[in-house]
């Protein structure tokens, strides 16, 4: 069933280069995981094997950021991933557990509604009326699993679980245990336990994690990506991978489009034309890595089936627009003033102009 789904788990998609590494990896290895760090580190990063085996890198960005990551799973702290969004926090936070552990799947989504019952553990309440409390009727979650297990356990968008339910962690992280009151009992986590959380302050509804609570975390920044090159390179990747999974045109077709996708994010987020002349105004939207690889694989898919095949401008407009235009008001003004000032002037870019325009004005 794997091969059929639409995005498998890391360690399913990658399961061939994951076994490779392991094979030629001779380095030491913290108890109870499946690579060393170093491997982990080249399983992100990317390479070749002595084997002739290529490693595709899962993470384009400041080798020393990686590196720092995984060596503090090594530790007793855990790893909190920081950056706005987009910045591949929930791509590296997967990928690190299925290279430690061979499994990402130990998850806790952080969302406003999320239970102290998700981080900790619930009840099979059938069984708990029959019989009263017990190790039967109690379903432990993901963060209890790992423990008992000595894998790695991921939790998502850790700011937006509410604060109350957030110190939850704080005895599993500190104290390395999660006490069962109801039973008189506490599971006890064996080694190679650890979490990965993911967070961000720029979104809405955010949640400031206490002062206890951050102390248990090494906090490691992801930054945006440093070039157009560098971003270019990413949105490729991840939209050729996307487009596998679902039949879309190769990308190399619309090489041109991406990398203009990519050099309008940067400038309206940076506020300055690439060549430095030239101040815009930046809308209220992030304007991510994720969004443009979103932007570009809508554009993909209206290419295959309403057009020839071939990404073009008026397939990515309208996904420009939407990702631009978040506040109907500020946003469109602030896109109009772009594309007049700035698209509408630059050689090469009368298709994009246009595409772009017809919709805006729409």
């Amino acid at each position: 069933m794997t091969e059929q789904a639409l995005r498998p788990h890391a360690e399913d998609a990658f399961a061939e280069e994951l076994k490779a590494l392991a094979a030629a990896d001779d380095r030491p290895r913290p108890p109870r995981w499946n690579l060393s760090p170093w491997a982990v580190a080249k399983y992100l990063l990317g390479g070749t094997l002595p084997d002739g085996t290529v490693i595709t890198p899962k993470y384009t960005g400041p080798r020393r950021v990686v590196e720092v990551a995984v060596s503090t799973l090594a530790t007793d702290r855990a790893l909190l991933l920081l950056g706005v969004p987009g910045t591949a926090k929930t791509w590296v936070s997967e990928h690190l557990a299925a290279a430690v552990s061979g499994d990402s799947t130990l998850l806790v989504q952080g969302t406003a509604g999320t239970p102290e019952e998700a981080i900790r553990y619930g009840w099979n309440y059938a069984q708990l009326l029959a019989e009263g409390p017990s190790r039967k009727a109690l379903v432990p979650g993901p963060v209890m699993r790992a423990m008992a297990d000595g894998r790695l356990a991921r939790v998502e968008e850790l700011t937006r679980i509410p604060a109350d339910v957030q110190d939850t962690l704080i005895t599993v992280l500190s104290e390395k245990t999660l006490p069962i009151p109801e039973l008189g009992e506490e599971v006890m986590a064996v080694r190679g336990f650890n979490l990965i959380a993911t967070a961000n302050d720029r979104d809405r509804g955010v949640n400031e994690l206490s002062s206890a609570l951050r102390r248990r975390f090494n906090t490691v920044v992801l930054p945006l990506p440093a070039t157009v090159e560098e971003e270019v390179s990413i949105v490729t990747r991840r939209v050729a991978q996307i487009g596998r999974g679902i039949d879309l045109p190769p990308v190399p077709e619309g090489a041109d489009e991406i990398r203009r996708v990519v050099t309008v994010f940067r400038e309206l987020r940076e506020g300055v034309t690439a060549d430095g002349r030239t101040r815009v105004k930046s809308p209220s939207g992030t304007l991510s890595t994720a969004e443009a690889i979103s932007v570009v694989t809508g554009g993909l898919a209206l290419a295959a089936h309403f057009g020839d095949g071939v990404l073009r401008p008026a397939d990515i407009a309208a996904g420009m627009l939407g990702a631009v235009v978040r506040d109907p008001a500020a946003d469109r003004l602030v896109w109009r003033e772009y594309l007049e000032s700035v698209v509408r002037e630059r050689e090469g870019w009368q298709d994009f102009y246009r595409a772009c325009r017809e919709v805006t004005s729409a």
